[in-house]
């Protein structure tokens, strides 16, 4: 692909915290109308390098440029002024204001003698809306907007701004498979006026699909780089995780024991017709598009969904949860895909490993014991390898892959016969992503039986003893181990013959 002459240009790039060099003479450039992908494991340094081109932190040495303008370090008014927009992961809506509001956000309010125009503000707000696709309506709040909506008002804003760079920093982690294709389909817009685009994802899938161009970081370095049309997804996780695929995930023996699980025709809300078996020590994979029901296959299993129809038998028993507790009391335990909303508190890392497991804490059944708590926290703390100060650090402040951690290691400590697992590693960085390989592949060798969903086929194709694939609610395909690429499972996905 024939670029044009760079629209942001980095050089040099050198950044230490202490004795921890996080970036070392790093080098990026991306062309005007081009989705250049910046990948790496958590700690790779793409926050920081992220961080210092919006202006937000000052790097010890280098330079960063946009249409040949030097950016000032430390100055987020700055690198806005010469056409930097950044969109982290953590969206800044302002709940109270409208979406015209937030959309022209710093930009002059239209006024005269003083009286806000509303229908000019609406205009400019509806016609950048326009611009990207979006037919929204600006007058509501903006708190009321759905996640696909904060990011489109995000975008908007960018454009009000008459951005030249624009740094989209997981950008689909909160949004659907259709959420994504309309998000990618106001990328392609922004693309045609000419925008630089920075890409940061951990999804390497839809990396393929919306990026022209990549560079890895690991370890503070460039190791990387080149059109994506050149490599693959493997060769791009070798050069993340400094070692081939092969390594990423373990090697096992497949030794599964007697039927543990065994669903004949379950249905629920989207669910129909449902049938499978699960062993014990087998993991099994979901694979599906958003929607297809692969979510709630697991909610029902879980007692999270109430079942419709058909049957379900647990160690050869009758079974039909009717609640989360309900089915963690006979040895079933969900880990839900969203561990933030879904499975963290905000509080100590302490009160989060603790916090399926209250009452074993308790001394004569009434009061819990601090000594207990602290020491069963510390062993879960050991086992999963959770990296953090202390046991006292709140937990929303650690890092992705972290949090992971203490949510799995949560869930663990129920000591569950049947492990259900909806996107285990959304958003984590490929070290962590290959340690939660490993301990799944660790509990399945010690009889615990795992189902998995996952939106990453080759995560699935990597863990997995089997594989089933849902579409329209129903399974409509199953692979075993081996027996299916990403192609194969991706058009069955999309409804395509197995």
């Amino acid at each position: 692909m024939a670029l044009a002459p760079p629209v942001l240009s980095v050089r040099g790039l050198t950044k230490s915290y202490g004795d921890a060099r996080v970036l070392d003479m790093v080098d990026l450039e991306v062309a005007a109308g081009e989705v250049h992908a910046l990948l790496g494991e958590n700690g790779a340094g793409k926050s920081t390098l992220i961080k210092i081109v919006s202006g937000v932190v000052s790097p010890d040495d280098g330079s960063v440029e946009v249409d040949g303008l030097a950016l000032q370090f430390g100055s987020p008014q700055t690198a806005m002024h010469i056409g930097v927009a950044t969109l982290f992961q953590e969206l800044a809506t302002v709940g109270g204001l409208t979406v015209a509001e937030n959309v022209l956000l710093g930009r002059p309010t239209p006024s005269r003698f003083g009286v806000v125009r509303w229908g000019e503000l609406n205009d400019r707000a509806r016609t950048l809306f326009a611009t990207l696709g979006q037919d929204i309506d600006v007058t509501q709040d903006a708190d009321q907007l759905s996640p696909v909506g904060k990011t489109m008002t995000a975008l908007a804003r960018a454009l009000s701004q008459e951005s030249k760079v624009l740094i989209l920093d997981e950008p689909t982690a909160a949004l659907t498979d259709a959420e994504t294709t309309q998000l990618f389909a106001a990328i392609g817009g922004l693309k045609a006026k000419g925008i630089a685009i920075v890409y940061v994802s951990h999804r390497l899938e839809e990396v393929f699909d919306i990026a022209d161009r990549f560079t890895v970081l690991r370890n503070g370095q460039k190791v990387d780089e080149g059109e994506l049309r050149d490599t693959s997804v493997e060769g791009v996780i070798a050069a993340m995780a400094g070692r081939p695929i092969e390594a990423v995930f373990p090697a096992w023996d497949p030794d599964p024991g007697e039927v543990r699980l065994e669903a004949d025709m379950i249905g629920g809300r989207r669910v129909r017709e449902a049938s499978f078996a699960l062993r014990a020590g087998e993991v099994l994979g979901v694979a599906g598009l958003a929607g297809s029901g692969r979510s709630e296959l697991l909610r029902l299993l879980s007692g999270a969904s109430s079942l419709h129809a058909g049957k379900l038998t647990l160690g050869g028993t009758a079974y039909r949860p009717s609640s989360v507790g309900h089915a963690q009391s006979l040895g079933v335990a969900l880990v839900p895909p969203e561990r933030r909303s879904q499975a963290l508190i905000p509080d100590s890392v302490e009160r989060n490993l603790n916090a399926s497991t209250i009452d074993q804490h308790a001394v004569a059944g009434l009061v819990a014991s601090p000594s207990r708590e602290h020491e069963h926290a510390q062993k879960l703390w050991d086992d999963l390898d959770v990296r953090a100060r202390s046991l006292e650090q709140d937990v929303l402040t650690l890092s992705g892959g972290n949090q992971q951690k203490v949510v799995l290691a949560r869930f663990l400590a129920l000591g569950p016969r049947l492990l259900l697992l909806d996107e285990p590693t959304r958003g984590v960085d490929m070290t962590t992503k290959t340690q939660i390989y490993a301990l799944i592949r660790q509990l399945a060798a010690e009889g615990t039986s795992v189902l998995v969903v996952s939106s990453e086929l080759i995560e699935l194709i990597g863990l997995c003893d089997h594989i089933l694939v849902m579409h329209d609610g129903r399974i409509a395909g199953r692979f075993g181990r081996g027996q299916a690429s990403e192609e194969e499972l991706l058009r069955v996905c999309y409804g395509r013959a197995a």
